[in-house]
């Protein structure tokens, strides 16, 4: 609507793949949108990598499912091992045929995507992406927000109607919003390598995801395009410029699978995982998604699934409203439908699978191990699984699906 806002803009702080999403739907839709992204270049990131079905459903309309189906790895079935006994339980999501035009998981790595976006977002006239842009104040009223920012040209001010904060788990605007992120960080980091060791063929019976239970070294053993990522943890004890250093991956490999070589790897990180949810999405004009607002462990593969899921429902009531077609009441149910979805079920369904993965206690192990092999017999209580895991029952129950 001509002349009702004053800035005639909305400022997106973060450009990873939530925040680049976001930009691309408001773009899409007439919005005009400016995108800070604090790093000079796009982030090279392994650290999530899994699309779930109804995700690659919401996405069908940008583009973006046809990019990461071209780019990605299938992967319809998945595994729950034991490091001593192999496969517990094997899960088929083609069981979901019926709830989703792609059953089966999607492994393309975040930066794919958010490069992606990059490259749709440039085709749309009204929007602009700054690299090497970082937000050190933002003041948020009636009438919109003025950001401060850090530039290559030195320090700047740039006015908005709305501003969503995509900046990740430790947010700027968040902190600036002085909203509390409520919840916990596990003691324990996790290390993530890659190799292109091919554990397929040296591992019979495994598939491209498989996360297995041990009371000492858990793992997540993942299949991407073009090499195997492993997730494990590490010892609080551990150091963590230690954990990265060859002896000590190659030793953690080495006890996954011994081989006469040692494995060539080719991507290393650490980092630490929290349990945290926003304790509001919202102050007036200012918005959190994606890592901003709600942060978890990478088991279940839920995290990015989530951001996005938070970008679709926030764009859409967004550039309603900025159109004239709903009134800014639309905007309070975004908090209402997404924060309950990232305690009930993403941050839910995560914790209980590290809890299950580490499980020291022999009974107690044992029989939430005999549960998933009873859920695996059972086809009505694997479909009900399958629902859950994949996240489309949480996305009906919020009226996205």
């Amino acid at each position: 609507m001509a002349g009702r806002w004053k800035h005639d803009r909305v400022l997106i702080v973060g450009g990873g793949p939530v925040g680049s999403l976001a930009a691309l739907l408001l773009a899409r839709r007439g919005v005009p949108v400016t995108v800070l992204e604090a790093e000079p270049e796009l982030v090279i990131d392994y650290r999530a990598s899994t699309i779930h079905p109804p995700t690659l459903d919401l996405l069908e309309d940008c583009g973006a499912t046809r990019f990461m189906l071209d780019n990605g790895l299938k992967c319809p079935v998945w595994q729950y091992r034991d490091r001593n006994e192999g496969t517990v339980a094997e899960f088929d999501l083609s069981m979901l045929s019926g709830d989703t035009r792609y059953p089966y998981r999607v492994q393309c790595e975040q930066f794919k995507l958010t490069g992606f976006l990059y490259g749709e977002i440039a085709r749309v006239p009204g929007t602009a992406l700054h690299f090497s842009h970082r937000v050190v104040d933002l003041a948020v009223d009636d009438d919109g927000a003025t950001a401060t920012v850090e530039t290559p040209a030195g320090r700047t001010t740039i006015g908005a109607d709305f501003v969503i904060g995509t900046d990740g788990g430790r947010s700027t605007v968040r902190k600036l919003l002085d909203i509390p992120f409520d919840g916990y960080t596990h003691p324990e980091h996790f290390l993530v390598s890659g190799t292109r060791f091919d554990f397929k063929a040296a591992m019979p019976g495994i598939c491209s995801v498989n996360y297995t239970a041990d009371p000492v070294e858990w793992y997540l053993l993942l299949q991407i395009p073009d090499m195997w990522r492993i997730i494990m943890p590490v010892d609080p004890s551990v150091e963590a410029p230690d954990a990265i250093t060859d002896g000590y991956i190659q030793n953690a490999l080495q006890n996954l699978l011994p081989r006469a070589e040692p494995y060539e790897i080719i991507v290393r990180g650490i980092y630490r995982v929290s349990q945290r949810v926003a304790h509001s999405y919202r102050r007036g004009r200012a918005f959190l998604a994606g890592d901003a607002a709600h942060i978890n462990n990478p088991l279940g593969g839920m995290g990015l699934n989530g951001g996005l899921h938070d970008a679709l429902s926030l764009t859409d009531r967004l550039s309603r409203v900025w159109h004239g077609e709903a009134d800014d009441a639309l905007l309070d149910g975004y908090e209402a439908q997404r924060r309950p979805e990232a305690i009930n079920a993403i941050n839910a369904i995560t914790e209980r699978n590290k809890r299950l993965l580490e499980e020291r206690e022999p009974e107690v192990r044992r029989r939430s191990l005999d549960e998933l092999r009873r859920m695996a017999a059972d086809p009505a209580a694997t479909y009900q699984f399958l629902l859950q895991t994949s996240m489309i029952a949480s996305l009906r129950w919020s009226g996205m699906l």
